[in-house]
């Protein structure tokens, strides 16, 4: 009979000792991570845990799975390529606001495209906290930064519009102020077989907007579901990512009823036409012989 290891959040944890600024939202989206992977049930050695540059691509450090901190805005691609390469894997992605929408926004719609099998974890607080307090893409229009001294003049990047409209199969909103939600919904979109977006509400507690904060959160949060929305929906799902203002909505805002394959399916059936066409790996270099 086969033993199925059951696993607890501690058992994702590493030794590493987290440096964000004491009452960073990232502390609270490291801590749902562990419970979703827990509830997943997948051994640490069989994930991958891809970020960027940034203070909450600092986070496949504190996990025991593996983890690549890669250069800034390049999480996705690097990640792709480790999914293609070995399939079985579980592979997440973490980033910020500026490093998923700024340098890096361009891979966004062709990882969506592609529906490769990842979870992407955006932590969006509106500035750039590590390089201390510029101006992000998600910030809003007035915002008065270190480089923005007389208020930002453009109108800010919506994640959640943005993904929806470059045709997302599964995206979502959470914050540290709901964890039991967060790691929830981190888990449904793991599960997800196809490419999966959360965005994140985790507030800078050191350059973020003071309305941000986690306690002023959750008197701003309302769920989706308390709504009756219907998940099923990309139009209304669209309709609710634009609903910005004194709310803050966290949920599921489209799930793809009926998922399609995913990329590696299709690149394992390919794998399979093309090795049977192969020419024995001894015989190679005949191709290249001059003529007789």
């Amino acid at each position: 009979m086969t033993t199925i290891e059951a696993y607890q959040a501690k058992d994702y944890k590493s030794d590493l000792k987290p440096i964000w600024c004491p009452g960073c939202g990232d502390f609270g989206v490291v801590q749902a991570i562990y419970r979703a992977l827990a509830n997943v049930g997948r051994p640490p050695h069989e994930i991958a845990f891809v970020s960027g540059i940034g203070c909450s691509s600092r986070i496949p450090g504190y996990t025991t799975v593996y983890g690549f901190n890669s250069v800034h805005g390049r999480a996705l691609p690097i990640a792709q390529g480790i999914k293609l390469a070995n399939p079985e894997l579980l592979v997440l992605v973490a980033g910020g606001d500026g490093d998923g929408f700024s340098i890096g926004g361009g891979h966004v719609a062709h990882a969506i495209r592609r529906n490769m099998d990842l979870t992407y974890i955006i932590m969006d607080n509106q500035i750039y906290g590590l390089t201390k307090g510029q101006l992000s893409p998600t910030s809003p229009r007035g915002l008065k930064t270190v480089t923005s001294g007389y208020g930002s003049m453009e109108d800010p990047v919506n994640p959640l519009l943005y993904v929806l409209g470059y045709g997302g199969r599964f995206v979502a909103q959470g914050s540290p102020a709901d964890m039991a939600g967060l790691a929830q919904m981190i888990e449904e979109a793991i599960r997800f077989p196809g490419f999966a977006f959360v965005n994140v509400q985790s507030p800078c507690v050191t350059y973020g907007q003071p309305d941000q904060q986690l306690k002023f959160q959750k008197q701003r949060m309302v769920s989706l579901d308390s709504l009756g929305h219907d998940a099923g929906d990309r139009l209304k799902a669209m309709e609710m990512a634009q609903a910005y203002g004194d709310k803050i909505y966290t949920g599921v805002f489209y799930r793809e009823p009926t998922p399609a394959p995913a990329y590696e399916y299709y690149v394992r059936d390919r794998q399979q036409v093309l090795a049977g066409e192969a020419v024995d790996r001894s015989r190679i270099l005949d191709g290249f012989a001059p003529p007789a």
